[in-house]
């Protein structure tokens, strides 16, 4: 079993009893910048976190109604082999070699008004098909 490790915005949960359920491993705040497109609030929390392999698709599902409902947000998480997409009304399972997969997800979070630098999910996704 490989644990999966990602960023929550604690600022992006209307409810935050999510981050009690998780391991929480580094904590930075980033005060929020016009490129952000969240004039609504003046920093992030970013909470790196580490979740047992076990609890990953229960906790993405518990992120997912823990989203704020009135803007636009996405959690994420990954371990070697798969990565969890999170967002308020739909949750990504991704096999991390597939494209076609990663591109779905990035379509959706697009088609919800996040900025694209936001939704480059996989590091390497701008080289494929080169």
């Amino acid at each position: 079993m490989e644990d999966y490790r990602g960023v929550i915005i604690e600022e992006s949960l209307e409810n935050k009893r999510v981050l009690k359920k998780v391991q929480v491993l580094e904590t930075k705040i980033s005060v929020v910048m016009e490129k952000h497109k969240t004039p609504w609030v003046k920093q992030w929390t970013l909470r790196t976190v580490l979740i047992p392999e076990n609890e990953a698709e229960k906790i993405a599902k518990e992120i997912s109604l823990s989203l704020d409902r009135q803007h636009n947000w996405y959690a994420d998480y990954k371990n070697k082999t798969h990565h969890y997409i999170i967002f308020g009304d739909k949750i990504f399972y991704v096999n991390r070699t597939s494209l076609e997969e990663y591109n779905k997800a990035k379509e959706y979070g697009l088609s919800l008004g996040i900025p694209s630098y936001q939704v480059d999910f996989h590091p390497d996704i701008k080289d494929w098909g080169k």
